[in-house]
């Protein structure tokens, strides 16, 4: 009885252990036991909302404790300041008042999103400005997922500032929008003014299209990230990256393409499974991902890809700026400076900036494209197949481009890979290659296919798992659940984008 009792404890003491190494991710088998048991408390309190949501909140905290530790109460501390301020902006009478407050909230989100993600990068570079150990302070830990609620917040406090939305009257409703688990630590990142609305609506219904949508997302998302991302990744694409030198110019571009569908089907299969746990719970998030690749302009690349994040960006930053309000050149400028910050946003570092800096020129050339060619347009749907063909094969392989600034470690990597792809591609030993990872390319193959499945088969198949007896559902998601430990690695990988 002392040994079951001392065990109960241990595992108890693991639940509520903080472990930097080991994140609480959707694709987790802690996660999906703790969120069974969540889910069965959560439907008792229905009758109650108000403690429904301080239950949602506690559990929201202990998710991201999981993941930062004590730095919960940054969050806490995010979602108070920026209730308190929203309030002073809605009943302020003077303009210069509501500004000054508005641009505190700015100046308390970005205050804390850069300390935490660009000290170590301003030392860095004050010290090779001006010597080593000009400055030797440094930061050592960034709160999983900050990027992602800071800009939410800010959503919040800027709509009440635009007379957008009105503040919520309390504190609590506040936490859970920005706590709220299913979106806190990777996107996508929900709006004030698209989720508050739903918070007001008591009591929460979860319908029958929710539950059977949700399951079907839950499903997909795990497909994607636990079995295509990760298994790619852990046998292929992480070994190029880290020794390029070691393989050929087509293992190398390879890796390249590899990493395009691993980070695609990583991050959109983190989106499906946080749409899908809303869902579950009785609220919606908006799209964040509707098969970038199959994108025939850059353009249409930023209406598909990180849909929550490139329309912040627009709507908060390149419409701040002036959009394409004020001439030609200053729309060119605009658009560089909000995809460079944009590139900052994922990291403070050169590659992210070359990154944002690609992205940036190639929608700038691509509005100069549609203003001076007669016929130019700006998405595949208006095209001419052929055209659609090959507008799709250039807009991939830029953005594939990108992606090798956005993955290498260093620009040291990025050059080798180049080197290797044009002076060591080595055709000949292709077949040797595919051969010695027939695996691999087996699971890179079936996600691009998947990807580019027309949008009426991929809709057929999402009704037919929502319209499915409850039973059925509850087969599907087990099966996939026991699909996932077969393939899967012993060791978690986290999400790409917990580091954003």
């Amino acid at each position: 009885m002392m040994l079951a009792a001392d065990t109960i404890t241990a595992r108890i003491a693991g639940l509520l252990a903080y472990d930097a190494s080991s994140p609480l991710i959707f694709s987790s088998g802690l996660f999906l036991f703790l969120f069974t048991g969540f889910l069965l408390f959560y439907a008792a309190l229905h009758r109650t909302p108000t403690a429904r949501i301080i239950y949602v909140i506690l559990f929201s905290l202990y998710f991201y404790y999981k993941s930062s530790g004590i730095y919960f109460l940054l969050l806490i501390f995010a979602a108070a300041s920026d209730y308190l301020i929203a309030r002073g902006i809605y009943r302020a009478e003077k303009p210069w008042t509501r500004r000054l407050l508005v641009l505190l909230s700015v100046a308390v989100n970005l205050g804390m999103l850069g300390y935490f993600k660009y000290t170590n990068f301003l030392v860095d570079m004050g010290n090779r400005l001006f010597g080593q150990g000009f400055l030797e302070f440094q930061n050592i830990f960034l709160p999983v997922g900050i990027s992602f609620f800071v800009f939410q917040s800010m959503s919040y406090t800027i709509d009440i500032y635009r007379g957008q939305l009105r503040p919520l009257d309390r504190w609590i409703d506040y936490l859970f929008y920005l706590s709220f688990f299913p979106q806190l630590v990777a996107g996508p990142i929900v709006r004030a003014r698209d989720f508050i609305p739903q918070i007001r609506s008591n009591p929460v219904v979860v319908t029958r299209e929710m539950f059977g949508t949700g399951v079907f997302l839950i499903l997909t998302g795990l497909f994607k990230k636990a079995v295509i991302s990760d298994f790619i990744s852990l046998n292929f694409v992480d070994r190029v990256f880290d020794e390029p030198l070691l393989y050929t110019g087509f293992e190398c571009l390879m890796g390249i393409y590899g990493y395009a569908l691993q980070i695609y089907c990583d991050f959109s299969g983190y989106s499906d499974m946080a749409i899908g746990i809303a869902l579950l719970l009785g609220f919606r998030f908006p799209k964040n991902f509707d098969a970038p690749y199959k994108s025939a302009t850059i353009t249409e690349f930023w209406r598909r890809w990180h849909i929550s994040l490139s329309s912040w960006l627009r709507d908060y930053l390149y419409i701040s700026l002036g959009g394409n309000r004020k001439g030609r050149v200053r729309t060119y400028f605009n658009l560089m400076v909000t995809m460079v910050l944009g590139g900052l946003w994922h990291g403070a570092a050169l590659r992210f900036v070359l990154w944002g800096g690609i992205h940036g020129m190639a929608l700038a050339l691509h509005k100069l494209w549609l203003s001076v060619v007669p016929g130019a347009k700006a998405a595949g749907s208006e095209m001419k197949r052929g055209w659609r063909i090959a507008g799709i094969f250039l807009t991939f392989n830029l953005v594939c481009f990108s992606w090798l600034m956005f993955r290498a470690e260093s620009m040291q990597t990025v050059t080798l890979m180049l080197h290797q792809i044009f002076f060591d591609f080595n055709a000949p030993v292709i077949p040797q290659v595919l051969t010695g990872y027939t695996a691999v390319f087996a699971f890179i193959a079936a996600g691009y296919a998947l990807h580019f499945v027309p949008a009426r088969i991929d809709e057929r198949i999402r009704s037919g798992v929502t319209q499915a007896p409850m039973v059925l559902q509850v087969l599907l998601m087990a099966a996939m659940i026991w699909s996932v430990m077969q393939i899967k690695s012993s060791d978690i990988q986290p999400f790409i984008y917990f580091q954003f």
